[in-house]
């Protein structure tokens, strides 16, 4: 494998936009003031976000991988998005492990 130095430029220059972008994005969102409404869409979307990850997999693969995103969803409901999947991960594993 050789690395080609346009090639490295370009993913340095993409991360420093990625950077940039999401700075940018916390700067601005400083700078808002946001109704309770807009609040509260704003913090439905990561839950719909990973419901939107996980359902493919829930109708697609076996009851493991079905029972993990129901689990998924559950937690969800009372936890944030990392633990919630966390536990999702973790049901699976132990089905898995079950022979399910």
């Amino acid at each position: 494998m050789t690395l080609d130095l346009m090639t490295v430029l370009a993913i340095c220059a993409m991360s420093a936009a990625t950077v940039a972008t999401r700075l940018a994005g916390l700067w601005v969102g400083r700078l808002l003031k946001l109704s309770p409404n807009t609040e509260e869409i704003l913090g439905a979307i990561p839950p719909s976000v990973l419901m939107a990850v996980v359902a493919p997999t829930a109708f697609a693969t076996g009851w493991a991988e079905t029972i993990g995103c129901v689990v998924v969803a559950i937690a969800a409901t009372r936890l944030s998005l990392l633990p919630a999947a966390a536990c999702g991960v973790g049901v699976v594993a132990a089905l898995r492990s079950l022979g399910l």
